[in-house]
């Protein structure tokens, strides 16, 4: 007796291969989504409606961020500026305050939020993945106020981690009050994790470009909508705060000259280079710090950038005015090698304290200041060439994101939007293919992959 089933009906006559409603079906359970309904137009207009609604809240909660960032910052630099007036005493009181401010903000996470730790984008990702429950309420208020304590302690942290899952947690909580299903949810998460990467660059596409090649990692159409819903709004919102100037001030850059090409697919193999090392001395870090006692790691590290702050007050701190001054070309060049060597072990330990902040800020930082300096010594053994060094330190940003976190479209929109020149985006796009080559070769992982996985080993 034949036990075997018996065969498929044929398809109608007629019917696209490719385009059977069981394939259909198939596929997107191959995908773990669920069916679509066949016309789902109203549920897509009310998820684009709350996408905007989600960009108008992360817009203004990551406006008051950036506000109370920089109020940090210029009372540390107010701080500071009145210790050194007073020798030991000062030294001491800056060490003291500093440490105070980032073993509170240590407190905070391990007391009420631990999701709120570092960036917070592993988590996002982790969320979206179906790996980890998505965050509390809770870990808003955690985030915002003790970002505000790292980074203003002096902390090489960024402001786009705190800001990224600050919008992610306005997401889900207006997807979960209006009724969504998780697939609605999820976008919407994604979208306020966009929309909060917006508003802390003043990049709005960027934001829409990270949800799709980052945080989910393909091209969904509902994501897509409320990802450029979302950070369309988050901006426009900001902008009505902040103002809408661009993040750094560039002066003209003349387009490079074809016989300085060569020179960015070399300088890209470099920054592939430096982005394996970044990536692993930050591990390294995470390794060597978890076997320091919990409550002791944001304490000691925040008294050692307190005394930095105190003698070179402007290496500390997220490293906005550390790029800008790479942009101009104002950083001097004698000392640029030192600075970037501090910044990448500084950078390594703030992180590491598990206090929140992010890494593109610093990131970024060190991208300019190898860029700078690859462009001076550069002009300096081919003066034939018309070399500019700004040149290299704004591709330098984009080719050592693109190494450490191979995501290069979000870093060359990113980085033209935060610039507001688009005359570099060829030679980012040489930096960014060796960049990203690199490393692929030398088989590192995505740091932002890495830290899941940690993450969820944890």
């Amino acid at each position: 007796m034949n036990d075997a089933p018996p065969p498929e009906a044929a398809p109608p006559m007629g019917r696209l291969e490719g385009r059977l409603p069981d394939d259909s079906l198939w596929r997107r359970r191959e995908q773990g989504e669920p069916p679509a309904a066949p016309d789902d137009r109203i549920g897509l207009l009310i998820l684009a409606t709350l996408a905007l609604a989600v960009g108008v809240a992360a817009g203004v909660v990551g406006a008051f961020y950036r506000l109370s960032l920089d109020a940090a910052d210029n009372f540390r630099t107010l701080i500071v500026a009145w210790a050194q007036g007073r020798a030991l005493l000062g030294l001491l009181c800056v060490i003291g305050l500093c440490a105070l401010a980032a073993a509170l903000a240590g407190w905070l996470v391990r007391r009420f939020s631990p999701h709120a730790s570092g960036s917070g984008i592993p988590h996002v990702e982790a969320v979206l993945h179906g790996q980890a429950p998505p965050a509390p309420f809770i870990l808003l208020p955690v985030k915002f106020f003790g970002g505000v304590l790292a980074i203003g302690s002096g902390l090489a942290l960024g402001r786009e981690g705190p800001s990224v899952q600050i919008g992610a947690v306005i997401g889900h909580l207006v997807g979960q009050a209006s009724g969504r299903d998780w697939r609605d949810c999820r976008a919407l998460l994604a979208a306020g994790a966009g929309a909060g990467l917006a508003t802390a660059f003043n990049a709005p596409m960027a934001g829409a470009v990270f949800v799709l090649e980052e945080l989910v990692q393909k091209f969904e159409h509902r994501t897509a909508i409320a990802a450029l819903g979302a950070s369309s709004t988050a901006i426009a919102t900001a902008h009505f705060i902040l103002g809408d100037a661009p993040e750094f001030a560039l002066a003209p850059i003349d387009y490079p000259a074809p016989a300085i090409g060569p020179l960015f697919f070399v300088f890209g193999a470099l920054m592939g280079c430096l982005g394996v090392f970044y990536n692993r001395l930050l591990y390294a870090t995470l390794a060597a710090y978890d076997k320091t006692p919990v409550k002791w790691r944001a304490a000691l590290t925040g008294a050692a950038v307190g005394a930095l702050a105190w003698f070179a007050p402007g290496v500390v701190g997220g490293g906005g005015n550390i790029t800008q001054a790479a942009l101009s070309g104002a950083q001097d060049v004698f000392i640029l090698p030192f600075v970037l060597m501090l910044r990448f072990g500084l950078g390594s330990a703030s992180y590491a304290t598990g206090t929140p902040g992010g890494l593109f800020a610093p990131m970024l930082a060190l991208g300019a200041l190898a860029g700078l300096f690859f462009g001076v010594v550069c002009g300096l053994l081919l003066p034939g060439l018309a070399i500019q060094p700004q040149a290299f330190a704004v591709v330098g940003m984009t080719a050592l994101f693109t190494a450490a976190v191979r995501a290069p479209l979000t870093g060359m929109v990113l980085v033209t939007e935060m610039t507001g020149s688009a005359v570099l985006l060829l030679p980012m796009l040489a930096a960014c293919f060796t960049a990203m080559l690199a490393p692929t070769l030398l088989r590192e992982a995505p740091i932002y992959e890495a830290l899941r996985e940690r993450l969820l080993r944890r």
